[in-house]
């Protein structure tokens, strides 16, 4: 795993972004089409801003599918990831090829299961941009995290801290408004993209980093399954890597 450490938000996004639009252009350019992961969450905010802004991208040849999404969540909720990615990035890009959205209001979530599994499936993911929760969680798998599933995608219970990160957050007024269940993409789907950019913001994801980056690979703290990926970059602002010891933060 690549670390980089950014002065502020603002510049870790902008590397991201430019990062994760050269792995794009490269698929296009290679195979003629690229797929991509996008996360959502306040991580992603410059993120998202900066690849909008990226030039020559022929978002037409992209599909691109997105890491979550709450079960019974309505879609028109602020803090719905659909209508979040639609926001910030699908209505910002001209003549985007395809948005496969995660339907987290269908009456059968099982079967909402098998055809996102049945579309992920279909070819390989060229690059993954991801970011990491407070505890430590990839996507919604939150510790203990599922590292044995094959399966695209699960149906999981949200933990406390997770849930009372999204209210910290503004995404909800309460913890009873959060939901208790999501449905994420799996630790294994992630990894089998073919590269990973991975963006953390903010001192109050800094343990999670330092636990990530300098601890053992458990479950116990998902995001540290990125230390096995042949192709991850970890792109942090100042804040976020203040925990690093100075060995890792030269890594």
């Amino acid at each position: 795993m690549k670390i980089s450490i950014a002065e502020t938000s603002v510049d870790a996004g902008h590397q991201a972004a430019l990062r994760g639009a050269d792995y794009i252009r490269r698929a296009i350019r290679d195979q003629g089409a690229a797929r991509l992961i996008l996360a959502t969450g306040a991580s992603q905010f410059e993120v998202l801003k900066a690849l909008v802004a990226c030039e020559d991208i022929d978002w037409s040849k992209c599909t691109v599918f997105h890491l979550d999404e709450y079960i019974g969540l309505p879609r028109s909720h602020r803090a719905s990831f659909v209508n979040y990615l639609n926001a910030r990035f699908v209505s910002q890009v001209p003549g985007l090829g395809h948005f496969e959205t995660i339907d987290g209001e269908a009456g059968d979530v099982e079967a909402e299961i098998t055809r996102l599994n049945t579309t992920l499936s279909k070819e390989p993911i060229d690059v993954a941009f991801v970011g990491i929760g407070e505890n430590g969680h990839l996507a919604f798998n939150d510790p203990p995290a599922d590292f044995e599933t094959t399966a695209p995608f699960l149906r999981v219970s949200l933990d406390e801290p997770c849930r009372r990160q999204q209210v910290n957050e503004g995404w909800f007024d309460t913890m009873a408004d959060v939901p208790a269940e999501a449905l994420t993409m799996s630790i294994r789907q992630i990894m089998a993209a073919k590269a990973i950019v991975c963006t953390v913001q903010d001192q109050r994801k800094a343990r999670a980093v330092k636990n990530a980056v300098e601890g053992p690979v458990s479950n116990l703290c998902p995001a540290s399954i990125l230390q096995e990926h042949a192709d991850a970059t970890l792109i942090l602002d100042d804040a976020a890597a203040t925990e690093l010891s100075p060995g890792a933060r030269n890594g």
